[in-house]
C-alpha cells in the first residue's frame, strides 16, 4: 500500500531567537498516491530538511504532515511506515547482500522462510540475484546502492525516500540507476520522495517535481511544464542544461507596434503581449541555447563571432561573443563550417524567446508571437 502525503505550511528554523536561520519556508504541497514526487534545488535549498521532516528526523518548527488523513507530525519514524536511502549507502560489511536486505524483516520478528522468499523477490526486482551470497566489499557502487534500496523495500513502506542516493556514482552508472529507480517504481506500490540537486535527474525520472530556493517551493508541476513555462528566472536558468543565456532587452514603441531589442537585433511583439509589458522600457530576455541557431553573418542579423567550440558527440557548445553586448551559449552541430574566431549570425524563432520582469525576476511572456503565453 502507498499513502498520500501532505505537507501544511510548514516551516522549519534552526538556530536560537536573534540568530535563526530559515531552512523551509512555508511550504504547501500535496503528494499523490504511487507518485515518483522530486524535490530538487542547489545546495542548501531545504530539501533534504524537508525529506527528514516527512521522514520523522526533524520536527517542523510549525506546520503539519500528514500521511492520508494520518496527522504524523510528533510521530516518530518507527511508526510511519517510511523507509529511507541515504547519500551515504552504509550497508552491513560483515553481512551479505541476503543479510543486508533481509535485516529489517529479521528485527521486525518475521519467519525465516518469508524472509527468504521477500529477499528473493526483491533481490529479483533489482537484478541481483546472483549476488546474494556476497558481501558488500565485493560489490561495484551501483550493485552496493540496489542493495541499499532492497533493505529499504522488504517491508513494503507506503513512503520511500531517496535522499541524493545516486550522487556518490560515476556518470553512466547514474544512468544506469535512474533507469533502475523508475522500473523499480513501477514493480512496487511505495509512494516514492526524492530528493537531487541534479536536474537531470530530476526532469527524468519525476511525474511532478518541486524546484526549491531558499527555502521554498518556487514551482511545483510536472517537469515538461516547468522547463517549457518556468514561473521566474531563477526557475528558467536551474532546468536545462546548459543553463538558458540571459541577456538585457529593451522594449521600444515604433511606428508599426512595439519590438524587443536584444543583442543588437529588432524583434517584433504580437499584441497578445502588449497588456503584460505594460509600463515596461527595460526586460531580461531569455533563450536557451538548443533554441539559437548559427547562421552565416549577415546585415540586420544579430552577429557576433565564435570564441569557443567544445565538443560534446553528435553536437558543440559553442560560445559566441556579441560585440558590445555579452557572450551567448548555442548548441549546434558538430561541424566545421563556423570554426573558433569566424563571423556568424544568429536567429531564432519568436516562440523560444522568454521575456521576464528586470526587478522581480518573474516571467511575463513564453514566446513573442501570436497565442504564445
Amino acid at each position: 500500500m502507498s499513502s498520500k502525503v501532505r505537507l501544511e505550511e510548514i516551516h522549519k528554523t534552526f538556530g536560537r531567537k536573534g540568530k535563526e536561520i530559515v531552512a523551509v519556508r512555508d511550504l504547501s504541497v500535496e503528494i499523490g498516491e504511487r507518485e515518483f514526487f522530486t524535490f530538487v534545488g542547489p545546495s542548501g535549498c531545504g530539501k533534504t530538511t524537508t525529506l527528514r521532516m516527512i521522514a520523522g528526523l526533524e520536527t517542523p518548527t510549525s506546520g503539519r504532515i500528514y500521511f492520508g488523513d494520518q496527522n504524523v507530525t510528533e510521530l516518530p519514524p518507527q511508526k510511519r511506515d517510511i523507509a529511507m536511502v541515504f547519500q551515504d549507502i552504509a550497508l552491513f560489511p560483515y553481512m551479505t547482500v541476503r543479510e543486508n536486505i533481509g535485516y529489517p524483516l529479521k528485527i521486525a520478528g518475521v519467519s525465516r522462510r518469508e524472509t527468504e522468499q521477500k529477499v528473493d523477490r526483491v533481490a529479483e526486482i533489482l537484478a541481483i540475484s546472483d549476488k546474494l551470497a556476497m558481501k558488500p566489499a565485493q560489490l561495484s557502487g551501483g550493485q552496493q546502492q540496489r542493495v541499499a534500496i532492497g533493505r529499504a523495500i522488504i517491508k513494503e513502506p507506503k513512503v520511500l525516500l531517496l535522499d541524493e542516493p545516486l550522487s556518490a556514482l560515476d556518470a553512466r552508472l547514474r544512468v544506469e540507476m535512474r533507469t533502475e529507480i523508475l522500473r523499480l517504481h513501477r514493480e512496487i506500490s511505495s509512494t516514492i520522495i526524492y530528493v537531487t540537486h541534479d536536474q537531470v535527474e530530476a526532469m527524468t525520472m519525476s511525474s511532478r517535481l518541486a524546484v526549491m530556493d531558499k527555502g521554498s517551493a518556487i514551482q511545483i508541476d510536472q517537469p515538461r511544464t516547468i522547463f517549457m513555462f518556468p514561473q521566474n528566472q531563477t526557475v528558467a536558468t536551474f532546468i536545462g542544461t546548459p543553463a538558458m543565456n540571459i541577456v538585457p532587452a529593451s522594449i521600444v514603441s515604433m511606428a508599426e507596434g512595439k519590438v524587443v531589442t536584444l543583442l543588437g537585433g529588432k524583434f517584433p511583439i504580437h499584441p497578445d503581449h502588449y497588456e503584460k509589458l505594460k509600463g515596461l522600457k527595460s526586460v531580461e530576455a531569455g533563450i536557451r541555447a538548443q533554441a539559437l541557431r548559427l547562421i552565416p553573418a549577415s546585415r540586420g542579423r544579430i552577429r557576433g563571432s565564435v570564441f569557443l567550440r567544445e565538443p560534446l558527440g553528435l553536437e558543440d557548445e559553442v560560445l559566441v561573443n556579441i560585440p558590445n553586448e555579452t557572450r551567448v551559449k548555442v548548441i549546434s552541430e558538430s561541424n566545421l563550417e563556423f570554426p573558433e574566431g569566424s563571423e556568424v549570425g544568429l536567429e531564432f524563432d519568436e516562440k523560444d524567446l522568454y521575456l521576464f520582469h528586470p526587478e522581480t525576476k518573474e516571467a511575463l511572456c513564453f514566446g513573442i508571437g501570436e497565442h504564445n503565453h
